[in-house]
């Protein structure tokens, strides 16, 4: 992908744009690193902007991504040998080489960057013409028109908006992915005798990807009146509105791609106030609410269950037959790998109807599913392949880098986002943080219908997330063209062979034996090669794969290694691959990661438990965003690292203040003894994660330092030795007004702390999520009227302490859910069913056969609210 391998390179740039670097003579480079990175932006802008004769686009793509590909290797290559020499000579003489290899990457991309503006991408523009009489979407495969299985309950919603009492004009969008049955659902619609009766005048049109407005216009005129192809647009527009107005019309707009394509075509369309409606379908989701009414809001269409897709599977095969008993079982198991959409129901229909209707067939079939549904995905591929083609090349790679996660895999979002960051992919927009905009990311592709939103966290945010099988093939069909990444195949042994050419790859956990070996291109190896993951999936029971420090040693040019599910010690190689951005492993030592000054993401974890701590010394790293390591692992005393660092430098000014990590956004720390003084140098920490299980005196210096976090949303705390003693103990130090303001998430596990203490947590304003594991000890809980917890919408409570708990609807006047674990003979105040936000109650019992009094109050409260008319409360009981 040309725009991602931009964007790596000038990312590695930019470090020679700091003040202090010292890698290169700046005097020397810095006009030609200058010089190459206007070009390489040049580059990308052309990219940005360029959006016709996509044919064109893509030979001019993968010149630049082979062009910046190796001038991205010649910079890497160089830069390591300088970070890498362990004595002058060999620094000089490297930075030399990084002098000479620097002079000849600017010169091949200043060339290129003359002959990709010299390219006339528009080229073709004389297609336009042919639009103009020429459908512009092309050929469906399409459900019949009489067939609405599964879709019931979405024709009935949309039949209700269409013959509202609403006089205005509606325009009722309906919006999801390719193929899930959109077009089908509006087109029954349509049809249906009770809209051909209830409005005067119909027309159907399909935009697609290209609006071509006088198609439109022509399409429309002739459906309501008679066109003439001569006339001009504005005449036709003028003959659409005189048609139309007085007139009750329902127009259906299929497949719109634009907000653009909108806001030229709804002036055409009177608003007489005689209920007219607009029935409009979209992949796009911003576009759906774009056009929407407030009073009707988006429709989103959504996948089949899978009775509802065995059902529509039958009716295409069998038409009213019933289906041979001997085929149900091989049959069901075939179209649930359909994964709920249409469209593949569709298509395996049509392929299993092309065979003799026996066992024998669809067991064949069964048992070669991967080949089988590789077809069924190449049918699919003219309708999904828009979704892609359609994307902004800012999104192309976040989403093509998805779909090397394994098949059904539920992917970890902070996880995805941290990845995305440390790729590259993610630009900097504004002031916003990268998390966010990544985020952001995101959601547009979710908008989009091309990922699917999955497991929510406690505050309503994505947990997980996910993509359907059909795209994850359209993915990894592109991703191997665009070179974006490579997944690796489970019956294929890995070799030089296979990866020489592949800049990133993963290995999924069903690799049961992993050896590389050499061949031909066995040097080029260490200079292609920038991403390696093991993958696992959600049925993970641990890589028996033999993947070694060794072989990960070949990968000298690395950014992103990610072997955390690897049972094996990477420290000893770690601290060579001087170019990462992104590392997750298990070390079975301390390390040095001085070089690598360029990492973003640090998860370790150590090979063993032991005594023996391992020191960490992160604190020249100002690139770091995310730090999770686990006990024995410890980061080093700042204070000692710096006294350390005064030394040897003469100047105290040259420090100015290297060891505050300002960019540092999650923290873990386990059993760390400078707790207090790590908090006061990573000023704008958004997530903080505090373990402690070794006795740490000196607990009260953690929480009157937390106060210092302006930034900080997320905060866990667990204190396993807190000593709560009432006569040492102040409770007022768990004050909110000790706690950084803008907490959301609060989570206390093991403090065993007074129910006094919880009180005081009301004053967190911004609190919205608290949790607490064995966090209070006693057995009652009684909240005073002035104790309001404002914003809490997320009660989590794990105590075999508590059995009396007074409380009202008013301290907890935003709660949405409420969980209560092994809290068997607590009775829940009824008051707490009068909350007009309450969402639901989930009650965990451990192994209890009767009903426990927590249970019973909960289900009162159910009943209770149910008299009432509240039938929106839920109660579960697991």
């Amino acid at each position: 992908m040309a725009y991602a391998a931009l964007s790596s390179l000038m990312y590695t740039l930019k470090q020679f744009f700091k003040p202090n670097q010292s890698l290169v003579c700046q005097c020397c480079t810095q006009q030609h690193v200058e010089s190459l990175y206007q070009n390489l932006s040049a580059l990308q802008d052309f990219l940005d902007y360029t959006t016709k004769d996509i044919e064109t686009l893509k030979v001019v793509e993968k010149r630049i991504r082979n062009v910046v590909y190796k001038a991205e290797d010649r910079i890497d290559s160089s830069l390591r040998n300088i970070l890498l020499a362990d004595h002058e000579d060999k620094r000089q003489k490297a930075c030399r080489s990084f002098y000479e290899e620097l002079l000849k990457v600017e010169e091949q991309v200043y060339f290129l960057n003359k002959e990709v503006m010299m390219i006339d991408v528009n080229k073709h523009e004389s297609k336009s013409a042919e639009l103009a009489t020429t459908p512009s979407s092309p050929e469906k495969i399409t459900i019949d028109g009489s067939t609405i299985v599964g879709m019931e309950d979405d024709f009935n919603t949309i039949l209700d908006r269409l013959i509202s009492q609403t006089d205005e004009l509606t325009v009722i969008p309906i919006f999801g992915m390719g193929g899930i049955g959109k077009t089908t659902l509006a087109r029954k619609l349509y049809d249906d005798s009770s809209m051909r009766s209830r409005f005067d005048k119909h027309a159907w049109v399909t935009i697609s990807q290209e609006y071509n407005e006088r198609q439109i216009l022509l399409k429309i005129v002739s459906s309501i009146t008679t066109s003439n192809q001569e006339m001009s647009n504005d005449q036709l527009m003028e003959t659409v509105y005189r048609g139309l107005k007085g007139r009750r019309f329902l127009i259906v707009i299929d497949d719109i791609w634009s907000t653009e394509a909108w806001d030229q075509m709804q002036m055409i369309f009177p608003n007489d106030d005689n209920r007219s409606r607009i029935l409009l379908t979209t992949r796009l989701k911003y576009v759906a609410n774009y056009v929407s009414c407030p009073d009707f809001p988006p429709h989103s269409k959504s996948f089949l269950s899978l009775e509802d897709s065995w059902n529509l599977f039958t009716e295409k095969l069998f038409k009213k037959d019933p289906c041979p008993p001997m085929l149900k079982e091989t049959g069901k198991h075939i179209v649930k790998q359909c994964r709920g959409l249409p469209l593949s129901v569709v298509v395996v229909a049509g392929l299993l109807g092309k065979m003799d209707p026996t066992h024998d067939n669809w067991k064949k079939v069964e048992e070669n599913l991967s080949s089988f549904l590789g077809t069924v995905s190449e049918q699919c591929q003219s309708i999904l392949s828009f979704s892609y083609s359609y994307l902004p090349q800012y999104l192309r790679s976040c989403f093509l880098y998805v779909g090397g996660f394994p098949e059904d895999m539920e992917i970890n979002v902070s996880k995805l986002i941290r990845l995305w960051i440390a790729e590259q992919f993610v630009k900097a927009r504004s002031s916003k943080r990268l998390e966010v905009v990544a985020e952001e990311y995101l959601e547009e592709l979710i908008d989009r219908s091309l990922i699917l939103a999955s497991k929510q966290r406690a505050n309503g945010r994505m947990r997980t997330c996910k993509i359907h099988d059909l795209l994850r093939q359209l993915c990894l069909r592109e991703a191997h063209t665009e070179n974006v990444v490579h997944v690796m195949n489970e019956n294929v042994p890995m070799s030089t062979e296979v990866i020489y050419d592949q800049r990133r790859m993963i290995v999924p956990s069903g690799f049961q034996d992993l050896q590389v070996y050499p061949t031909r291109h066995s040097s080029v190896i260490t200079s292609i090669t920038r991403t390696f993951i093991t993958a696992r999936d959600n049925y993970f029971r641990g890589f028996s794969i033999s993947i070694t420090s060794s072989i990960v040693s070949q990968f000298k040019l690395l950014k992103v290694l990610d072997v955390l599910s690897v049972r094996k010690d990477f420290g000893c190689v770690i601290p060579q691959l001087v170019h990462l951005r992104y590392v997750a492993a298990k070390i079975g030592k301390a390390l040095s990661l001085a070089k690598l000054r360029n990492l973003e993401t640090i998860i370790l974890v150590s090979t063993e438990l032991t005594s023996l701590k391992h020191p960490l010394d992160i604190w020249t790293m100002t690139e770091l965003r995310h730090l999770d390591i686990r006990w024995p692992i410890y980061i080093c005393n700042p204070l000692l690292v710096e006294n350390h660092m005064t030394l040897y430098i003469s100047d105290p000014l040259e420090l100015e203040q290297p060891f505050f990590l300002n960019n540092l956004q999650t923290l873990h720390l386990h059993n760390s003894s400078f707790v207090s003084e790590i908090i006061r140098r990573t000023p704008n920490l958004k997530k903080l994660k505090i373990l402690d299980t070794s006795g740490y005196p000196y607990w009260h210096d953690i929480l009157y330092s937390l106060i210092l976090l302006e930034e900080l949303e997320t905060l866990h705390i667990k204190l396993v030795s807190l000593d709560t003693d009432p006569e040492t103990f102040d409770v007022m130090i768990f004050s909110g007004y000790n706690f950084p303001p803008n907490l959301k998430k609060l989570t206390l596990s093991c403090t065993r702390l007074p129910w006094d203490v919880m009180n005081l947590l009301a004053n967190l304003p911004n609190l919205e999520v608290l949790k607490s594991n064995a966090a209070f000890n006693g057995t009652d809980w009684k909240l005073d009227e002035d104790v309001v917890f404002r914003k809490l919408k997320y009660l989590e409570l794990k105590s075999e302490c508590l059995v009396r708990w007074e409380a009202g609807s008013d301290n907890f006047p935003m709660l949405e859910k409420l969980l209560l674990y092994g809290l068997d003979e607590l009775e829940i105040p009824e008051s707490i069913g009068e909350i007009m936000t309450l969402k639901l109650i989930q009650i965990h019992t451990y192994g209890r056969k009767n009903s426990s009094g927590v249970e019973i109050s909960a289900k009162k409260i159910q009943e209770e609210q149910e008299s009432l008319g509240n039938y929106e409360l839920q109660v579960q009981i697991t």
